[in-house]
This record gives C-alpha cells, sequence and structure tokens, in this order.
C-alpha cells in the first residue's frame, strides 16, 4: 500500500455539484468567481465560497476547497485583491490558484497564511520556475498541459513543491481580456439580446482544412476562451503518473454536465484506491473507461494531450 493517495482534484459549477462530486470521490475543488479566477464552470462569490467551506468541513471525506485567483489583472482589479484574499483567509479556504504575482504580493500582506498554488496555464514547465515561486511562498506548481510524461516525472523528482497535473477534460488553448464574441457578432449586425442569447449556444470555432474539429468558445464578463477540440483522458495509463508520485490530479468539468463529471471522478476515485490498495498487483480495469465512454460526447476524441508526444527543441 502507498504511503500517501494523490488529491483527486474536481470543479464544480455549483454547490449541488459540488456535493454530488464529493460524493463520487473528490478530494478538493477549485472553485471561484470570473471577477478574479479563469475558466470556472461556476460562479461562487464570497457567499457561495463561505458555504462551499462549510459543506466540505461537514462531509464525512472533508474535501479541500481552493480559490481560484488566475485571472488576468487589470489595475481596478489589483486594487481589490488586498481585501478579497482577506475574506478568503477569514473563509477557511484551504488555498489560492494564482498565476499573476500582484496577487502574491497582495496575499503576503493581507493574507500570509494562506497557501498558495502557483497556476500560469501555459508557462509552468520546469522545475526551475518551481523552485523561484516556492522560495517566493507558492506550496503547488499546476504544470502545463503542454508537458510530456518525461517532462512531468522530471519535475516532480526535482522540486520540493506539490506537482498538479490535469488528467481529464478539455484545456484552454487561448484566453483574452476583451468580449471577443460579442464583438464578433455586433459586428455581424447582431442586436444586444440577440448576442446575449447566442453566448448560451455551444458557440464554436472551426479552422477552414480542419472542419472535423470544433474548438469551444465562450466568454464571461471578464474574458474569451477557446478551449480543446478534445479531451485529456489518462485513466488507462494512471499508475505512471501515481508511480511518479503526482500529489494531484485534476479532473477539468468545464462545460460539462454534473452527470457526465460524477461518471469521471468516480472512475478515477476506484482507480486511484485500487492503485493505493496495492501497487504491485495494480491492473486497469476496463470498465472505467467504459463507463467514461458511455457519456462522453461523440464529437469529442478522448485523447492523452501532450502526455506521449516529443517535444521539439
Amino acid at each position: 500500500m502507498v504511503a500517501t493517495k494523490p488529491e483527486l482534484l474536481a470543479t464544480a459549477a455549483s454547490l449541488e455539484e459540488l456535493r454530488l462530486l464529493a460524493d463520487a470521490g473528490a478530494d478538493a475543488f477549485v472553485i471561484g468567481e470570473s471577477r478574479f479566477g479563469a475558466r470556472l464552470p461556476g460562479e461562487f462569490g464570497l457567499e457561495q465560497i463561505g458555504e462551499a467551506v462549510r459543506i466540505a468541513r461537514g462531509s464525512e471525506r472533508r474535501p479541500r476547497i481552493y480559490a481560484a485567483v488566475n485571472n488576468l489583472m487589470d489595475n481596478r482589479t489589483v486594487g481589490e485583491l488586498p481585501a478579497y484574499l482577506g475574506r478568503l483567509a477569514e473563509i477557511g479556504v484551504d488555498a489560492i490558484v494564482f498565476g499573476d504575482p500582484s496577487v502574491l504580493m497582495a496575499a503576503r500582506e493581507a493574507a500570509p497564511q494562506l497557501r498558495l498554488h502557483w497556476n500560469a496555464e501555459m508557462t509552468s514547465t520546469s522545475y526551475a520556475q518551481a523552485d523561484y515561486w516556492g522560495k517566493r511562498g507558492a506550496s503547488r506548481i499546476v504544470l502545463a498541459r503542454e508537458l510530456n510524461m518525461e517532462q512531468i516525472v522530471e519535475v516532480k523528482q526535482r522540486t520540493s513543491l506539490e506537482v498538479q497535473v490535469q488528467v481529464h477534460g478539455m484545456t484552454n488553448i487561448y484566453h483574452s481580456k476583451r468580449s471577443l464574441v460579442d464583438s464578433y457578432l455586433g459586428h455581424l449586425g447582431k442586436a444586444p439580446e440577440q448576442v446575449d442569447s447566442a453566448l448560451g449556444q455551444g458557440l464554436f470555432l472551426m479552422e477552414a482544412d480542419r472542419r472535423d474539429e470544433r474548438y469551444p468558445i465562450y466568454q464571461d464578463a471578464y474574458g474569451t476562451y477557446m478551449m480543446s477540440s478534445d479531451d485529456i483522458c489518462m485513466i488507462e495509463n494512471l499508475h505512471e503518473l501515481l508511480e511518479a508520485g503526482i500529489d494531484s490530479l485534476r479532473v477539468e468539468g468545464l462545460m460539462k454536465t454534473p452527470a457526465y463529471n460524477e461518471t469521471v471522478v468516480r472512475a478515477y476515485r476506484a482507480a486511484i484506491d485500487a492503485y493505493a490498495a496495492d501497487p504491485a498487483g495494480y491492473r486497469f480495469d476496463p470498465s472505467w473507461l467504459a463507463a467514461i465512454r458511455r457519456v462522453q460526447d461523440p464529437s469529442r476524441e478522448l485523447s492523452y494531450g501532450f502526455f506521449y508526444k516529443e517535444q521539439v527543441y
């Protein structure tokens, strides 16, 4: 039996989904509001974050609650950070997720007790970066989705920080603070009420020469996001990350239904528990992947992402 299990980290669009996924086996959640956090499936203001913490403390599994403060910060938002981080500390979140150094600076002054998880999306690519942010107070690095397995293992071997890796779901490939979608729809002559309606209709982009690939695009009040055309699914080879001692495995629930996310969390929970009980005798159970395939959108391929791609320098 392994000494410690990795954390199974999930997202939630509501308090109801948070309860559902906690019962399914999630050990932790990333939640927040789009004013400060990016790529969130649902809005959690301070009151809802406080309720999430109360739910977590009162449940049998006692999942950890991490607040997303990982948006691109502008001058106005930077001024609001100290008060916001102070309230998060009072509420009792277990950590904040950040990418902008202004968050680190504000946290040092307003909430020095908060644990810090550094997540810069596509630029967190080496153990040297992990050590840099570790010296400045971070306890975890969230690795870029573009790293392959060899690079991930090397980072884990050469840093003292916790290492988090995404193992399932779509990934962000573009983010702008501008409201590009409604600007485009307005350019097409759509009335404001038509723009608001269209934003909830599952918009996507296509390339002219690859029309079979669709890239979901959406925006909130603080920017526009374009997502990958496929979903990472590492459950077949999860043991490689478990053998490497990765500390946190993230299931991304963005733009998925609660039923889908519950199925995925239960499958990864089963795999993690089976490995932890008997690493030497561990065998992948095809029923775990079969359950995911039954709820998977047939237009979105399950893939290994960059895990097994050779990196060219």
